[in-house]
């Protein structure tokens, strides 16, 4: 027993030594007349009679691997190896103005971790004025699409600017709570949700975190903050529309209204984008300056009305109305955000907050970014009494609120909060043409693989 203990423990040890030993690429520029070892993708191959040329591949960039026949070896595995083989290069990183980078390594010893069937049913890299492969054929293989660096940003950027937001939650003392999926009652007003089957009963997957944010201020938590999977039952093939996606949410208390929510949104996507511009110079994004323009939705209905833009709807804005808005906001305040606020009651959730001077308009506002809209944020409503009046007016079943409502018969603050949509965010930052390439693995009407 001692003796299995003991070898589990230096071949663990062999293994972190292994791991410190490998160089990333973007760091060989320091090792120029220095051995190193460098793990990646084969990305290509060029073998001729005496030389052979690898360029392989990890998530930092790419070094070119020279080999000769004078280490036959070597030499030979090289010839043998095929596209997107997972090897293991080690050599004398030199100086060499044609190779990519402007070093590469004199290939000493190369081992194969894993060797790659010959043909790709995509290919990686595209060359000169090829087509990329069709979104539906690259997404049945995710993984493979995912190699591509371009791809690979897309999450850098995701990991980024989150990590600007957590910074800011961090310093505006917000907690981190976690959520359930299941839940015993939709938690959105209308029928677009997933039913499953939960033992002898029914339950519904989430499609926001709201009732249990707004528990975390009737908690005493003041401030909460988390990040997780929302479901929605939509019949939609849009390019901005998925049945699964992940949402960042956020719920403060003690607020006076909707206003404040805004300008906490604000604070919290300046960190981003702050992080993102110090780690991406080269985005074509700008650090919005606050406060972001708001405007109330009559007002906004009103200036469309002046551009020529038909409008479907009296209460809500159709995608051309968010694209003709913004692109006014942009042209007028030279801002890439705006609030539409103030949305009339039919389009607003039981639990949303009215205005006291007008009942008929709800403390609701949207966050539109590049003419898309990314979030709903609303104060909510925390007075027992006038929440189950505006639940009842939504046709909706006390009984079936019973446990989300008591939340409230015990003292609760004024509060309100914000549902965000990373996914269009990222999408909209990286002029990506569907908000399924800003997500790992998309889940659609059709999608459920892999």
């Amino acid at each position: 027993m001692l003796k299995k203990a003991f070898l589990s423990k230096r071949t663990f040890s062999a293994r972190i030594f292994t791991m410190q030993q490998k160089t990333y690429i973007k760091d060989l520029s320091d090792h120029v007349g220095k051995e190193a070892t460098v793990g990646g993708f084969v990305q290509t191959i060029r073998a001729q009679s005496k030389i052979a040329f690898l360029v392989v591949r990890d998530i930092t960039g790419v070094i070119q691997g020279v080999a000769e026949i004078s280490a036959p070896e070597v030499f030979k595995t090289c010839k043998e190896l095929s596209q997107e083989s997972v090897v293991l290069m080690t050599g004398m990183v030199k100086s060499s103005p044609q190779a990519p980078g402007g070093i590469e390594i004199g290939i000493t010893k190369l081992e194969v971790l894993s060797q790659s069937a010959p043909e790709l049913p995509i290919p990686v890299i595209i060359k000169g004025d090829d087509a990329e492969t069709e979104a539906p054929t690259r997404l049945d293989y995710r993984w493979i699409d995912l190699r591509k660096p371009e791809k690979a940003k897309i999450f850098k950027v995701w990991t980024t600017l989150e990590k600007g937001f957590r910074k800011f939650w961090d310093e505006n003392n917000f907690i981190q709570v976690y959520t359930p999926s299941f839940m015993s009652t939709p938690s959105e007003t209308g029928a677009e949700v997933f039913e499953v089957d939960y033992f002898e009963r029914k339950a519904y997957l989430a499609q926001s975190p709201q009732f249990y944010k707004q528990m975390a201020i009737a908690s005493g938590f003041e401030r909460v903050f988390m990040t997780g999977p929302v479901f929605r039952a939509e019949l939609s093939f849009t390019t901005r529309h998925l049945t699964e996606f992940t949402g960042w949410d956020f719920e403060l208390g003690f607020i006076e209204s909707h206003h404040d929510v805004m300008d906490m949104e604000e604070g919290m996507l300046v960190a981003g984008f702050t992080e993102l511009k110090k780690v991406f110079p080269e985005l074509a994004i700008e650090i919005p300056a606050q406060p972001f323009p708001r405007i109330p939705m009559v007002k906004a209905k009103e200036i469309l009305a002046s551009l020529g833009v038909e409008s479907p709807e009296e209460h809500d804005l159709s995608p051309e109305e968010e694209r003709a808005i913004s692109e006014y906001v942009k042209k007028e305040f030279n801002h890439d955000f705006v609030f539409i606020t103030d949305y009339h009651k039919s389009k607003s959730a039981f639990y949303h907050m009215r205005h006291p001077e007008d009942q008929d308009r709800s403390r609701r506002a949207d966050l539109l970014f590049r003419g898309i809209e990314i979030t709903t944020l609303a104060q909510r409503e925390h007075r027992i009494d006038i929440l189950e009046r505006q639940a009842l007016e939504k046709g909706m079943s006390l009984e079936a609120l019973k446990d989300y409502l008591n939340f409230f018969r015990y003292g609760c603050p004024p509060h309100g909060g914000a549902g965000i949509g990373p996914g269009r965010l990222v999408m909209k930052i990286l002029d990506l043409p569907n908000v399924r390439e800003a997500t790992y693995l998309p889940r659609d009407v059709k999608r459920l693989n892999p």
